[in-house]
Order: C-alpha cells, then structure tokens, then sequence
C-alpha cells in the first residue's frame, strides 16, 4: 500500500508539473501559429507549425534562423530570397516586426 501511495503522489506531481510548463510552452507557439498574418502568407511554405514543408519552405525554427540577425531575416521578408517572395507591399512594418518578434520566440525554445 505504501508504494502504491507514494507512486500516486509522484503522478501527481509529474501532472502538477507538465500543466504548469505546457501553457508557458506553447503560448510563443500560439501568438505566431494564430498569427492571421502567418497563417495567410507563411504557411503555405513554412507550414502551419512553422516546421518547414516538404518541398516547401525551410523550417522557421532551426539554428540558422536563429544565428540570423533581425536585420537578416527582416531583409529575406520584406525583399524575398530565391523561392522566398518579397512581401514589401503587401505587409506593413508592423507586421513584419510581429513576425520577426515571434519566430524569434519560437527559436528561444
């Protein structure tokens, strides 16, 4: 019985825990993967969890996105690079910025 009780407590803890950290997780996740700005110009080539596709666009969250300068990655956005289509026009600073603000997040992971 006494084993019983102390794995009960401990599974409890781990729960405790794991719904704890899972909000803090996922809300970087939330704010670019909800993003109406990610979701209609991203996505399509970076995948709706910004994980890359298949013959698509790179992963948004690799090593190399996150070595990039904002300035860097602020440049491929706005004047596009090879595949990448320049969004200068069709998106404002703003929204650029919030982009940048949350890859950035996705990559502090």
């Amino acid at each position: 019985m006494r084993a019983h009780g102390s794995t009960l407590v401990f599974f409890s803890c781990i729960l405790s825990f794991a719904a704890e950290a899972l909000p803090a997780q996922t809300s970087s996740d939330a704010n670019l993967l909800a993003n109406p700005v990610f979701q209609k110009n991203c996505a399509k080539c970076h995948g709706k969890t910004a994980e890359g596709r298949h013959f698509g666009g790179p992963s948004l969250i690799s090593g190399k996105v996150a070595a990039a300068s904002d300035d860097e990655l602020s440049n491929i956005i706005t004047r596009g690079k090879g595949r990448m289509p320049k969004y200068a026009g069709r998106l404002s600073t703003d929204e650029i910025s919030t982009l940048l603000d949350e890859i950035r997040a996705l990559n502090k992971k």
